[in-house]
């Protein structure tokens, strides 16, 4: 990889995009009770808002919140989980939050961490398919969103906790409309949360040469996830929800921030379940290699240890552009040719993050919860928005991945004609640019803990731009979340996506629950192992298929 900061685009290209169930249990165990269901009907009439100065109150550590009410769904936005990240707080360890007087309005969206926005004009397919989210950027980002069917009810909900995706540059809670938790905190009873925490430069510039004081600076964005569990732990309760029953879930990005949380010894007893929806790592950031770029940062920004604090007191965009030019240079002048995706990244720093390959550490040092990874099919969907590729023969396809993969390349393109006899080169050309061997080794890593894994290959595929988006990297997020109508420009909309989505939510629901995703929703669903490969095609037909591309896969150079 490259020495720029790691965003959603980097990300999936780095990636390599890379007990039997313990009883199925009833659809209704997900769901709201009859006696709810009763009354949502008979109040069918009543506003769809309910908002004022006693509706949808809560307590939190630094004073009451109020959100409101929608669809029956109490919804808080912005509640703050730590300090303002600026000024003297800037590469520090997340801060608490001084106390509020009075109730304080949670209303709206909390301000994304500061980053450079994705294109969002007028003639950018990005902004149209994905209608990326974004208001106020500052660095008072510390924000939870909360969505429950109760408050200080002693419910005890599970907990499902978003991690947006967007690599480790980008992105925020609400990024997509996927992302919203209202249907699936009304269809689960669960409640549903997502957080912004500090990205790319703010949250992951190793800065620890300087001394110290700046000794954790490499992992303060991953340290603000762990305030944010923390504060879920301290919280929650006051929102319907059970502290002892976490699930973390996120794709891309957000996928490998769960598997970091997974390892590290900090995240133990905050987290109990773990989703990692197309993005996985089993190691840190090196920690050589983090030094050194703060180093050049120092450089770039012309200041030495003992006067680094001068890089708090400028304003965050003149930061920004300072890291990212730091970040360039050094790629510019590396020499490694094993230098992949490097950048602003969690460092294997031995305390917040284990060196060496993940899940190896004593069982005791780690979360060891049960996880479930998940891809899609075509991960990168080379023709999605470019027509022209649409009918490439198999000889282009050969051509394309030779950079990447060289004299290996037409065995590869042959291993998958093999595997998938009636695939359109196009479609193998995705299989092999979105190819499953690093979530495979993720899963397989993480089987070293006693906790069960489970696979599943997501392959519905929309019939937007002519049918050419196909099952494309973040177009699952909503379907777990019953926002398929939501994030139309996803799905297309309709029942055909939605009756799919109802699987995956109960799968989902039933995996935060009990640490298992079988429901009578899915076929039954074997955990994965090495040995089988064990994984759950999500399809218009959903089934259980061994090792489903290993053929294929076996292709590709390790």
């Amino acid at each position: 990889m490259t020495s720029k900061n790691v965003d959603r685009r980097t990300f999936i290209k780095d990636l390599g995009l890379g007990s039997v169930a313990v009883g199925a249990g009833s659809l209704t165990s997900c769901r709201l009770s009859s006696t709810d269901a009763e009354k949502a009907s008979k109040d069918a009439d009543q506003p769809v808002l309910q908002i004022g100065e006693n509706i949808a109150v809560a307590n939190t550590e630094y004073g009451k919140v109020k959100g409101f009410i929608m669809r029956g769904v109490y919804t808080f936005l912005g509640i703050p989980y730590g300090a303002d990240t600026g000024g003297e707080n800037r590469f520090m360890p997340p801060r608490k939050r001084e106390p509020w007087e009075g109730i304080r309005p949670a209303v709206f969206y909390g301000n994304s961490a500061p980053q450079s926005i994705y294109d969002r004009s007028a003639t950018s397919y990005g902004a149209f398919i994905d209608h990326w989210n974004y208001d106020e950027v500052s660095e008072d980002c510390l924000t939870i969103n909360i969505w429950t069917n109760g408050l200080a009810d002693d419910g005890k909900r599970p907990v499902i906790l978003w991690l947006h995706g967007g690599g480790y540059s980008n992105g925020n809670g609400i990024e997509q409309d996927g992302y919203h938790g209202e249907n699936i905190a009304r269809y689960g009873n669960v409640v549903y949360c997502s957080i912004n925490h500090r990205l790319g430069a703010f949250g992951f510039s190793d800065l620890s040469a300087a001394g110290e004081k700046y000794k954790e600076s490499g992992n303060v964005g991953l340290l603000d996830m762990i305030a944010a569990l923390e504060w879920i732990r301290d919280n929650i309760a006051n929102f319907g929800g059970d502290p002892a029953n976490v699930t973390i879930i996120g794709q891309s990005g957000g996928g490998s921030k769960v598997c970091l949380l997974a390892a590290s010894p900090r995240a133990k007893g905050l987290i109990h379940k773990g989703v990692a929806l197309s993005g996985s790592t089993i190691a840190g950031a090196d920690r050589t290699y983090s030094r050194k770029l703060g180093e050049y940062i120092m450089r770039e920004g012309k200041v030495t240890p003992y006067t680094i604090d001068k890089l708090h007191k400028i304003p965050w965009q003149e930061y920004l552009e300072i890291a990212n030019t730091a970040a360039r240079k050094l790629r510019e002048e590396q020499t490694d040719p094993n230098a992949v995706r490097r950048g602003f990244a969690p460092v294997a720093d031995g305390e917040i993050l284990p060196e060496g390959t993940f899940f190896e550490a004593p069982l005791n040092n780690s979360p060891n919860i049960p996880m479930l990874f998940c891809t899609t099919f075509h991960e990168q969907s080379p023709s999605r928005t470019d027509a022209a590729v649409e009918n490439i023969s198999f000889d282009s396809v050969v051509e394309k991945i030779t950079p990447r993969f060289g004299e290996h390349s037409l065995a590869i393109v042959e291993a998958y004609k093999k595997n998938f006899p009636d695939a359109k080169p196009v479609e193998i050309l995705a299989f092999i640019s979105s190819n499953r061997q690093s979530v495979v080794r993720s899963a397989t890593a993480k089987l070293k803990q006693n906790a069960p894994v489970w696979m599943a290959w997501f392959g519905w595929c929309p019939p937007l731009f002519d049918g050419r988006m196909r099952a494309f990297h973040c177009l699952d997020i909503s379907f777990w979340f019953l926002n398929t109508d939501l994030m139309i420009t996803h799905s297309g909309g309709g029942e055909k996506p939605r009756a799919l989505s109802r699987k995956m939510a109960d799968a989902l629901l039933s995996f935060a629950r009990n640490g298992d995703p079988n429901s009578a929703s899915l076929p039954l669903w074997p955990p994965f192992t090495e040995k089988n490969g064990e994984t759950m095609i999500l399809n218009d037909i959903c089934e259980v298929k061994n090792d489903p591309d290993g053929k294929a896969r076996q292709s590709l150079p390790t």
